[in-house]
């Protein structure tokens, strides 16, 4: 089973925003969006850009790229939801003040 990992602290990520952290050898996008943290995979599927260095709005990110866009919260790709492309998401919890992210090994 795989472990949490500290990927920051509370107040690290701004209301509204999104960093990128490697974890377990992957690029994690984590959200704090509507006092809730989401996390999915930060690599665009498509051409592989950040999808972390991408615009924010309304529950989604779109790819800084193309604009493709990526539900932040269960990783559905926005612009055509019965494709079956999606961004893996991840389990993340908050202990105390560090924001935790847990990730299956590559």
């Amino acid at each position: 089973m795989s472990e949490f990992h500290v990927v920051a602290k509370v107040g690290e990520i701004p209301a509204g925003q999104g960093r990128a952290f490697c974890v377990e050898s992957r690029m994690i996008a984590v959200y704090f969006i509507d006092g809730k943290y989401t996390a999915i995979d930060d690599i665009c599927p498509h051409m592989g850009a950040s999808l972390v260095d991408g615009y924010l709005e309304g529950g989604a990110v779109y790819c800084p790229w193309h604009a493709w866009r990526f539900n932040v919260c269960d990783g559905t790709w926005m612009d055509n939801p019965r494709a079956k492309i999606r961004q893996d998401v991840f389990e993340v919890r908050v202990e105390g003040d560090e924001i935790q992210v847990r990730v299956p090994p590559a």
